[in-house]
Parts: structure tokens; C-alpha cells; sequence
């Protein structure tokens, strides 16, 4: 998601060694290779579709994996954000691997931020994001603009684990991220919530709906938009964007008013779709915008994509 700020951090501090006894205490057979297949980088599923580890899906009922259940204090943390939650997981980088610099442009993360809690970690692992450098501090509680270019490097001999949720938020949520500071802010009435190991097992708020079988034409309309948004104002091909988006939003209007998202029309759907993406100018499909990603890259991950769910 888009934010006004590289980083932010939220109000929350939670007890990084607990969190991290629970993980020892998994083994290492739980871990799974980066979907991507990124060296040094691995994963933990906590939160996925019907609660299967194995599964990568983003569309679905989210429910916790059987290795979220052996954690409680994990849960009490993820249960302190206040927000819907969705795909989560614990992200792994070796020592002396990286992430390497990438833009989250596909649609689950256009509205979706990511949490992060460090949980072991070294004071020497820098996460860059934009112009800005950071060191998050095991315990703490951060957001960050996955729109701009971002990446990690660990470059200390033991593993960085941190916690990642995705979520739409929700009310208590924003209220946090409202009360957050900016990287580097000196905030003398800075004072994070200590959230302590206890003896409950809060019920998780999960995601039930996240991917339509047909993206409404004025979700399409809005995320093809917004992407213009980011463009130089000067682009000469900007009025001519948006004329094709114009056309776009009327053939698609018109499939919604018969099928909408009930699963039926999907050959009409992705007919139209196929026309409007052959159609798109080359100029215009190469529209710059400022994390120096095309304009063409965010409409085939925001919209073509998840235009019609293909199951």
C-alpha cells in the first residue's frame, strides 16, 4: 500500500526473546523455501487459506496453520493490531543474504498494508524503502510504503526473523497507525503499549473475502486511475490514459450489469479485457511513474490479473 511516509512506526512493543522461544520451539522442519526461491530467504506460513500451509492462494478464507496454534504469545501480538487480517507469515533471511530491491505492485497488497514485529534480529540489518534506511529493532511494531522500491540486507552471520501480517486494517488499526511516528521523528510523549505474554487465546479477525470472482468496474476505474496519480503531471500521454480507461470502465459497466461477480460471462469478461490491454498505445502503456515502475506493469498486476478470478 501506498503511504505518506516511507516508515511508520506503530504505538505497540511486545517481547521479542518469548516470541522468539515460541519459533525455536517449532524446529526447523516447519520452514519453507521462498515461494520465489529467493537465496537466503524462507518462510513460515501462519495465516493462509483454510489454514493450509502449502497453500500460496490469496483468495479465500484465511485460518491459522497448526504451527500459528502451538504459539499463543504470536497470536496475542497479531490479535493487538486491531485489523482484519490476511496472508501472514514468519520471514526468514539468512545471514549475509538480502531482499533484493522490488516493488509489491499484484493486488492483494494495492490496499493491503504489511506489519512487521522484529523478532531476532541484529542492530546491523538495514531495510531501505525509498530515499530511507532503518533498523527495526526487535519488539517493535512498523508499516512501511510497499509502493516504493524496497528491499533488506542482512549482512550479520545469524538469521533475521520478523513477523509479516498483511491486513486491510479496521478501525482500532488506523487509530494505531494515526497515534504511529514517522522514521527518525523524536516524539517526546513517545510511549509504546507494552503488549505482555498472558494467558489468553484471542480469537483472530481473518479475512473471508479478499479476491471477487469479477472486479467491479469501478474498482477497476479506481486502481487504474490512482496509478496515474503517481505519473509526472506532464506526460503527454496522460489524457489519452485515461481515454482508455474511459472506454474500459464502459464495456465493463456493461458485463457488470449483467453478470456482475456471480461467476458467469467469464469468456465476455476476458475478451473485453484482452481488447483493452491490446489496445493500450505503447506510449501510454510506458508511462513512467515515480517508483520507476510503467503504467502497463501496475494494470496487468492490479486489474488484468484479478480482473476475473480463474476458479
Amino acid at each position: 500500500m501506498k503511504l505518506p511516509l516511507p516508515f511508520i512506526q506503530l504505538p505497540l512493543s511486545f517481547d521479542a526473546d518469548v516470541l522468539a522461544a515460541e519459533i525455536e520451539a517449532l524446529g526447523e522442519s516447519v520452514w519453507r523455501d521462498h515461494p520465489q526461491k529467493f537465496p537466503g530467504n524462507s518462510m513460515l506460513p501462519l495465516l493462509a487459506v483454510g489454514g493450509d500451509p502449502a497453500n500460496e492462494s490469496f483468495a479465500g478464507t484465511m485460518a491459522p496453520t497448526p504451527e500459528l496454534l502451538r504459539c499463543p504469545y504470536l497470536m496475542q501480538v497479531m490479535a493487538s493490531f486491531g485489523a482484519t487480517l490476511g496472508r501472514t507469515r514468519l520471514m526468514r533471511l539468512a545471514g549475509q543474504a538480502e531482499v533484493t530491491p522490488h516493488v509489491d505492485q499484484g493486488y492483494y497488497w494495492a490496499e493491503r498494508v504489511r506489519v512487521h514485529v522484529p523478532i531476532v534480529t541484529q542492530p546491523t540489518v538495514r531495510f531501505e524503502c525509498g530515499s530511507a534506511v532503518i533498523n527495526m529493532a526487535a519488539g517493535e511494531c512498523w508499516i512501511f510504503d510497499t509502493w516504493r522500491n524496497h528491499n533488506v540486507i542482512n549482512d550479520a552471520s545469524q538469521s533475521r526473523i520478523h513477523l509479516v501480517a498483511d491486513t486491510v486494517g479496521g478501525e482500532a488499526f488506523w487509530n494505531l497507525v494515526a497515534a504511529g511516528r514517522g522514521h527518525g521523528a523524536d516524539r517526546a510523549d513517545w510511549r509504546p503499549v507494552r503488549v505482555p505474554p498472558s494467558a489468553s487465546r484471542p480469537a483472530l479477525i481473518l479475512e473471508h473475502y479478499n479476491i471477487p470472482q469479477a472486479m467491479s468496474p469501478w474498482e477497476a476505474n479506481y486502481h487504474m486511475r490512482r496509478l496515474l496519480d503517481d505519473a509526472d503531471p506532464r506526460d503527454p500521454n496522460l489524457a489519452a490514459a485515461h481515454a482508455q480507461i474511459e472506454r474500459f470502465f464502459q464495456a465493463w459497466r456493461g458485463l457488470w450489469a449483467r453478470y456482475a461477480d456471480s461467476g458467469e460471462g467469464k469468456a465476455e469478461y476476458w475478451a473485453a479485457l484482452e481488447r483493452f490491454i491490446q489496445q493500450i498505445p505503447e506510449p501510454v502503456a510506458m508511462i513512467r511513474l515515480a517508483n520507476g515502475t510503467h503504467w502497463i506493469d501496475g494494470v496487468l498486476a492490479r486489474v488484468a490479473k484479478m480482473a476475473i478470478r480463474r476458479s
